[in-house]
């Protein structure tokens, strides 16, 4: 005689599956409900868990790179380069990078070459980090779901059990009740 382990049983029963036939969220799920514990997760917490230190340093340099700050910063740099290389040093003949400003054209496309891979990892990881969150929304939602077919089960079996009492009931009366 086969035993049937309470998955197999909650797998079956739930979802009409055999064990070996569901993914990982199903079984994490169904795992979840047969010890009572809590599935939903922030995907947040859970990527950060997940996550290297270069990938952390990749999103706070894209952070950085992609905010209003940055650019206010950038454009004054920029700026007050030009300015000291054509006004200020350029008057007593010192400037170090006089018009066209070559070296601060090899500046910016150093931090262009720079930058631009760090972002893509950045959004690479938003990217895990986005299907992360649809897989954890998926197993609350499908917790969720389960959930309430198994109250559903219940209600219907309670609902069954106080019919079956009020029939009892009703058979009973009739049988006691006097010929008329």
């Amino acid at each position: 005689m086969a035993t049937h382990s309470p998955l197999a049983d909650l797998s079956q029963r739930l979802l009409g599956k055999a064990p070996g036939e569901l993914d990982d969220e199903e079984r994490r799920v169904l795992a979840g409900i047969e010890a009572g514990t809590v599935v939903s997760r922030d995907a947040g917490d859970v990527s950060d868990e997940r996550s290297s230190y270069g990938e952390r340093l990749a999103d706070k340099v894209a952070a950085v790179g992609g905010s209003w700050g940055f650019i206010i910063v950038f454009a004054v740099i920029l700026f007050g380069w030009m300015i000291l290389n054509s006004d200020i040093l350029g008057h007593f003949g010192m400037a170090f990078d006089p018009y066209p400003y070559i070296f601060l054209n090899l500046m910016l496309s150093t931090v262009a070459a720079i930058q631009a891979p760090v972002i893509m990892m950045s959004q690479n990881r938003q990217s895990a980090k986005d299907r992360l969150a649809a897989s954890l929304d998926y197993e609350t939602n499908l917790r969720a779901e389960l959930d309430i077919l198994r109250v559903h089960h219940k209600i219907d079996h309670l609902l069954l059990d106080r019919l079956d009492a009020i029939e009892r009931k009703i058979d009973g009366l009739a049988k006691s009740a006097p010929d008329a």
